[in-house]
């Protein structure tokens, strides 16, 4: 993934046998919600509604937050050397592909547990706006080329060519979205449920109504927007700086040279604002090297070297539909005290989620794409999230198996931290920038070739041990120490 939060939220229980009281969802003072990539601090850890009610974690939200973000490092640092496991070239669903859903719906969930009520409407939108804001900061920060981590020890970015969108933009878009409508339609609840399995979904059918109004202006628009002929410059790969042109003049069109996603992108924030490399060069028109990175075929097509933004301003209006699905499963968390109809409305929800996505993509209606965040990939992606997500909760909450999974809720409360040190590069960019007499001789450069790579006389199985245990180890332990101590960052 080139590219992108915790919620105050109830603990997991810690065996089958805890009533339902204790399965309470925490309620949150004013209308305080924590993001994806946030945690509270200790002092606020007790702080309820008048302060009466102790405010505790789901340790299945964190878990999965925390197997989130292993994924992220994993596919980020082993997929050069596995490409099956990297980003799919154009259609169909790596383990990659998951990384970014999976943080929108856990967004979803983490805001209906954040804004179950919400005493002062105003303090709550000003506390949503200002989050936003930092996610966007932070995302420009951290990938919008101004950082050059890990490996290239300068810093600095051409305003020219500064890149807008990122993994944090997305999800502060998404957040911001989902949060407000939450927000402000939180005097429309119903204050008691009929039975039946649809009344979840009439209970809250203004989150449905937002999530469907992003279905219509994306679909919308890839199906009727007409594309031009459009051209670019190679600043990457040409040292003369040609200049390419693409054909297209068409509407409709979902491959990557002429659909609307790209167009879109292109007229609001310009060609050279856009990810410099993105994954379809690895598409076998683009190289001999599929699916892996190698040089340019002779007979490559033009738009082969063009610049494309995965997390663009279109396909993160598709992906408002993953939080809001996220944000439902938040609502049955909520609304359903015991295990059993949790999981019948969970589990139903994500197969035919999968189902539905299975049916588009075979039947070449509506490909898996994640580049163009395609509505089968929205089907897909949260179907198997909400699978993903009640297997957790099994295992975790139900059947109390915790200590496995202990290290991933250790990641998960601490997001933030580990995704800009570890996903982002920002601690081996600052190891690396100690070394003797070459920028190669440093320690994080030293460690991979020859405690992993030499060891095994494989640069792949180097790199994937090097990932499990000088990454993925390495940050547990720093996130149970600090969890330790009581230490997290919060936006």
């Amino acid at each position: 993934m080139d590219e992108e939060a915790a919620k105050k939220m109830e603990e997991g229980v810690g065996n089958s046998a805890m009533n339902e009281k204790q399965e309470e969802v925490a309620e949150i003072e004013h209308g305080k919600e924590r993001t994806i990539m946030e945690v509270p601090p200790p002092s606020e850890a007790n702080t309820g509604v008048n302060n009466k009610h102790k405010t505790k974690r789901v340790a299945t939200l964190d878990a999965f937050r925390g197997l989130t973000i292993v994924l992220m490092i994993l596919v980020d640092d082993a997929g050069g050397a596995y490409p099956r496991i990297d980003h799919s070239p154009w259609n169909g669903c790596t383990l990659a592909d998951f990384v970014m859903p999976f943080f929108l719906f856990i967004v979803g969930v983490a805001i209906a547990l954040a804004l179950k009520r919400i005493p002062k409407i105003s303090y709550a939108v000003r506390k949503i706006i200002l989050r936003t804001l930092k996610l966007l900061f932070w995302g420009i920060l951290l990938q919008g080329g101004y950082s050059h981590a890990p490996d290239d020890l300068v810093y600095g970015v051409n305003m020219k060519f500064i890149r807008w969108c990122g993994i944090l933009q997305r999800i502060g878009l998404v957040y911001c979205v989902v949060a407000l409508i939450e927000t402000f339609t939180t005097k429309l609840r119903p204050t008691t449920f009929s039975p039946g399995h649809v009344s979840i979904f009439t209970a809250y059918k203004w989150q449905w109504f937002g999530g469907f109004v992003a279905f219509l202006i994306y679909m919308i628009t890839t199906y009727t927007l007409y594309v031009p002929d459009w051209s670019f410059v190679d600043h990457i790969n040409d040292d003369k700086l040609n200049r390419y042109t693409v054909k297209c003049g068409m509407r409709g069109h979902l491959g990557p040279a002429c659909n609307a996603v790209g167009y879109v992108d292109r007229q609001v924030w310009g060609v050279n604002h856009l990810y410099s490399q993105p994954v379809w060069r690895r598409l076998k028109a683009c190289t001999l090297s599929s699916p892996g990175e190698g040089p340019f075929r002779q007979d490559a097509p033009a738009w082969c070297r063009a610049p494309f933004e995965p997390e663009g301003l279109l396909s993160s209006i598709s992906a408002i539909m993953s939080g809001t699905i996220g944000i439902h499963y938040g609502h049955v968390l909520i609304n359903f005290k015991g295990h059993w109809e949790r999981l019948k409305q969970w589990v139903s929800m994500g197969f035919v989620l999968l189902v539905i996505a299975i049916i588009l993509h075979f039947t070449n209606a509506i490909p898996i794409n994640k580049q163009l965040y395609s509505f089968s990939y929205v089907c897909f992606t949260a179907g198997a999230a909400g699978i993903v997500f009640s297997a957790f909760y099994i295992l975790i909450d139900v059947w109390g198996i915790r200590t496995p999974f202990l290290f991933l809720e250790w990641i998960g409360m601490n997001a933030m931290l580990v995704f800009v040190m570890a996903a982002q590069g920002i601690f081996a960019a600052f190891v690396n920038g100690w070394y003797y007499e070459n920028p190669h001789n440093s320690l994080v450069h030293w460690i991979e070739k020859h405690v992993f790579v030499n060891v095994w006389h494989s640069e792949r199985v180097g790199t994937i041990l090097y990932v499990f245990f000088a990454e993925i180890t390495f940050w547990s332990l720093v996130a149970g120490i600090l969890h330790k101590f009581k230490i997290y960052w919060k936006l």
